[in-house]
């Protein structure tokens, strides 16, 4: 396998850093664009950018082989309009921003793979939702609307381009699991509301998988829902957390509660309350294997 060079946009936190790892390992060139560039003693390299506007960072794309842009303020805070703001903000201002650095270089990036997220559905209930569902009506489903507009309307003809709705990760270095746990182990594992909300996870290990996939694979291009193909119940999720660490059964948390400690939290509440039943329809039609399809595998992996 040829050595390739990997831009990541955004790669210093959760996700970025597993793919930093995936793609340093199998010996490409990986240039990590961040805020805070560090000297590193590993082969990486981190340049610095601020996710908006034209510097150093972008002769790195020309002549690039794939261009990963996880750029976007944290979600996981209250969903105030200011807030929301800048969620926005983030996200599209570095989309616009890869777009014109990739239109002035002279030789342009063989693929962007652009990060998206399930919340482009909305709260969908029971309802399941390939990648051909309509766009939801709330707010985060806004923000991932305009994102997602943002990346189809950059002129880039000669880049082949993938979304990737991507949905509750699963991983030992971030994002939700570790909270749940530490929940769970304290005896506080419940269903959150009713319970019945449909939570669409994977693990982190496919994810990364998927964007190496999304790099290597000529055929890939559009919009691809990175989940598992098993989406679960709140309930049914938290039952096999509780599982994992042994623990016994524990009351839900009612809707109510929850608002409140997400208020006292700096969180938001509907993270947990809202409803995704997704189905990675596109992503199975390319011959894409998942390791991870059982829950009860993934968590017993993550969490021993």
């Amino acid at each position: 396998m040829s050595k390739k060079r990997i831009v990541i946009a955004g790669g210093s936190g959760f996700i970025g850093t597993a793919l930093t790892q995936a793609f340093s390992e199998r010996g490409d060139e990986v240039i990590v664009l961040t805020r805070r560039a560090r000297a590193r003693r590993d082969r990486v390299r981190e340049v610095v950018w601020d996710g908006e506007h034209p510097g150093d960072w972008m002769p790195f794309l020309d002549g690039a082989d794939a261009v990963i842009n996880l750029t976007g303020k944290n979600i996981n805070c209250p969903h105030t309009p200011e807030n929301l703001r800048g969620i926005l903000a983030s996200r599209v201002n570095s989309v616009n921003a890869l777009a014109a650095a990739m239109g002035q270089g002279a030789q342009p990036p063989r693929v962007w793979v652009q990060a998206s997220a399930t919340g482009f559905y909305g709260d969908t209930g029971n309802t399941v939702c390939d990648e051909s569902a309509p766009a939801g009506s709330d707010a985060l489903a806004e923000v991932c609307r305009q994102w997602e507009s943002a990346f189809a309307a950059a002129k880039v003809p000669q880049i082949r381009k993938v979304a990737l709705r991507i949905g509750f990760v699963l991983g030992r270095g971030g994002g939700a699991l570790p909270v749940l746990s530490r929940l769970t182990k304290y005896f506080l594992g419940g269903a959150v509301g009713s319970g019945r909300q449909y939570i669409s996870w994977i693990h982190l290990a496919d994810l990364v998988r998927i964007f190496v996939a999304a790099v290597g694979s000529e055929n890939m291009s559009g919009t691809y829902n990175a989940v598992a193909p098993g989406a679960v119940t709140n309930a049914e999720f938290m039952r096999e957390l509780r599982r994992v660490w042994q623990r016994p059964w524990s009351p839900p948390a009612p809707v109510f509660a929850v608002k409140l400690g997400s208020r006292l939290l700096g969180s938001e509440a509907s993270l947990a309350l809202v409803s995704q039943r997704c189905a990675p329809k596109s992503i199975l039609a390319t011959g894409f294997q998942f390791q991870f399809t059982d829950l009860r595998a993934a968590l017993n992996d993550l969490c021993h």
